[in-house]
């Protein structure tokens, strides 16, 4: 398949700006089985469970990764954190650092500076000269690192909004947006209904932003992100699989998190990084059905979301989400997809 595709036109007033209070979003059923899409609330997905049923949640952590500072020059700088990689050091990209060279200096807000140490094509390596870590460093002066079509700055009710209700693990600097729809009262009653809970770890980079730039998907080369799956998760996912229940990922990066750990056909332990790249013609091992947003035209992320579901039968979905006004992108309204 060609990236083209994957292109649809979006209306610019569809692309939401602020989330919708926790479980007031709407919810389209995409099944597969019967091939038909159905139009509900967020709030009814324990409907489209059983009991038994595993969801599984993506426990990563948004950290204040978008900076702002000047060159020498005075020219401005804004810098996305896309990795820690220890006490002083970031891999990060730099709008506004074309000319930024190893050696160079720049300056972030309240005059910390940053010796820009290596460069790998749109990549810098930044060292912080400065006593305390990195991490005090973004939350000191760090902004939550909205997508780039959330055209306003942050605000401070999106250090709470961009990050899901269950996160644990710094590391993200983009949330795993399926599970901002879920607040604690809605987990509370899937589980009260045998629902089981189960969780995975993968750190979303600064790349899920980036754009697929070849035509032909085969060349396109993934950005590497780090996972974690724990014994404790592949025990629930067996026992769930032993008793007949279903699989379901919260987002994609679930979704990518357990597929990555499943490319032998069975889910086992993983600790490492991923460039899985799923799009139409690969084969899905461990999800059975996923809770998802409404993704970018020609993103990798609805490429997967029509493997799992079925490109006509998705790419039809998205077309009668547009027609009936559904939110779509970060802070947008759900998709529950089964698999194809």
């Amino acid at each position: 398949m060609r990236r083209s595709d994957f292109s649809f036109a979006l209306p610019e007033h569809l692309i939401a700006q602020y989330p919708a209070e926790r479980g007031s979003d709407r919810l389209l059923v995409v099944d597969s089985a019967r091939d038909r899409c159905e139009d509900r609330a967020f709030l009814a997905l324990p409907e489209l469970l059983n009991a038994g049923d595993l969801l599984v949640f993506n426990d990563t952590r948004v950290i204040p990764a978008r900076l702002f500072g000047h060159k020498p020059s005075g020219g401005r700088v804004e810098v996305l954190v896309d990795r820690i990689l220890d006490r002083n050091r970031v891999l990060a990209l730099v709008r506004g650092g074309k000319a930024l060279r190893p050696g160079h200096r720049f300056f972030l807000e309240r005059g910390i500076a940053v010796e820009v140490r290596a460069r790998s094509e749109e990549r810098f390596e930044l060292h912080f000269d400065d006593s305390r870590p990195v991490s005090a460093i973004l939350d000191e002066i760090g902004h939550t690192p909205l997508p780039p079509y959330i055209r306003r700055p942050d605000e401070s009710l999106d250090r709470n909004r961009y990050q899901t209700v269950y996160a644990q693990h710094p590391g993200a600097v983009a949330a795993p947006t399926a599970g901002l729809h879920f607040d604690q009262t809605l987990i509370d009653r899937l589980t009260r209904q045998g629902v089981q809970i189960a969780y995975v770890t993968l750190h979303v980079g600064a790349g899920t932003f980036q754009p697929v730039r070849v035509d032909n998907l085969a060349e396109h080369r993934m950005h590497s992100e780090w996972v974690d799956i724990s014994d404790e998760t592949v025990l629930a996912v067996r026992d769930a699989r032993s008793h007949g229940k279903r699989v379901v990922a919260v987002g994609t990066t679930s979704v990518r998190a357990l597929e990555s750990a499943s490319r032998t056909g069975e889910l086992r332990p993983f600790r490492g990084e991923t460039d899985l790249f799923l799009y139409p013609g690969d084969r899905f091992y461990t999800v059975d059905a996923m809770v998802t947003n409404f993704h970018v035209s020609e993103s990798s992320l609805l490429m997967l979301v029509c493997a799992f579901g079925g490109y006509e039968r998705v790419m039809a979905a998205y077309q009668h989400a547009i027609v009936q006004s559904y939110r779509f992108l970060s802070y947008g309204d759900a998709m529950f997809v089964t698999a194809a």
